[in-house]
């Protein structure tokens, strides 16, 4: 009877050091949920804005040891997402536009989504995306899997670049370089959103 005690209670003990483990699943490369994330997003975030286009930021981690490529983006904060990229055009202004062929992270290696550069458009905005809010975005490779993450809403002036080409005739804010940095805890509002 002591032995099946005591078996018991290192049984139970190994169940319970296996429910204590701290185990992260993420979606990677290949499609797979496993137990160690093989792309992650950290320090995400999306400016604040009334309505109409903003981005979101933040660094995107590629922990497999082959290249990933980003092809598209999407939330429910949105009407449509597109991954932007930022151009010095012919007369030395800045400008955003859509990214050929999506965003390749480099196996082992990552990429930074900041005003000023490389980000993810949020447009048509339809409510309000206040400081403090939560917005869920979702990152598709062109394997096919996803990568879902969380991005809290700050406030943000800096980055204020305009359209390459022009969308509609429109213009969506002046030439600007950025001025705050996510990370640096000071963000800052550009009229375009990135």
């Amino acid at each position: 009877m002591k032995k099946s005690l005591t078996a018991l209670i290192a049984t139970a003990a190994l169940a319970l050091t296996a429910c204590s483990t701290s185990t992260s699943t993420s979606t990677d490369a290949g499609g797979d949920t496993g137990t160690s994330p093989a792309v992650t997003v950290t320090d995400a975030w999306v400016k604040a804005v009334d309505d109409g286009m903003t981005g979101a930021f933040g660094i995107v981690t590629n922990e497999t040891d082959a290249d990933v490529t980003i092809v598209s983006a999407a939330t429910d904060a949105a009407a449509m997402m597109q991954l932007h990229e930022t151009i010095v055009d012919a007369s030395g202004a800045t400008a955003m536009q859509e990214v050929d062929g999506g965003f390749t992270i480099p196996a082992g290696g990552t990429l930074t989504l900041e005003p000023g550069g490389n980000h993810l458009m949020l447009m048509d905005v339809a409510d309000p995306l206040q400081p403090g809010d939560q917005v869920t975005v979702t990152l598709t490779l062109s394997d096919g899997s996803t990568v879902p993450f969380d991005a809290v809403v700050k406030e943000f002036t800096g980055a204020q670049e305009s359209y390459a080409p022009s969308m509609d005739g429109m213009d969506h804010g002046s030439a600007s370089p950025s001025t705050g940095s996510p990370s640096s805890g000071v963000p800052s509002s550009g009229a375009d959103g990135s």
